[in-house]
């Protein structure tokens, strides 16, 4: 995956203010066109990653036995507060 500030490394120029140093610029064109490809690259990566996870849930299901996984009528719900404490107004 890219460093944010390589979408934009073959893009800076520098350029000289009036009476200061020079600093580095980037046009407003070729700002829109690195973010355009980031996007482009963060979808690409979000869909490798969305694949990636279906394939190891499968997986994982597969080697599973479905005895394992327990029952909603076995888990067990706990309080979140003691019985007896007074209700909120």
């Amino acid at each position: 995956m890219k460093n944010p500030a390589d979408y934009l490394a073959e893009r800076v120029f520098e350029a000289r203010r009036p009476r200061r140093e020079l600093q580095p610029v980037v046009a407003y064109a070729d700002a829109v066109q690195a973010i355009e490809q980031a996007l482009a690259d963060a979808e690409k990566y979000k869909y490798l990653l969305m694949r990636a996870l279906r394939r190891h849930h499968d997986e994982q299901a597969a080697t599973l036995p479905l005895e394992a996984a327990p029952s909603p009528a076995e888990t067990r719900v706990l309080p979140l507060y003691p019985e007896g404490l007074p209700l909120a107004a």
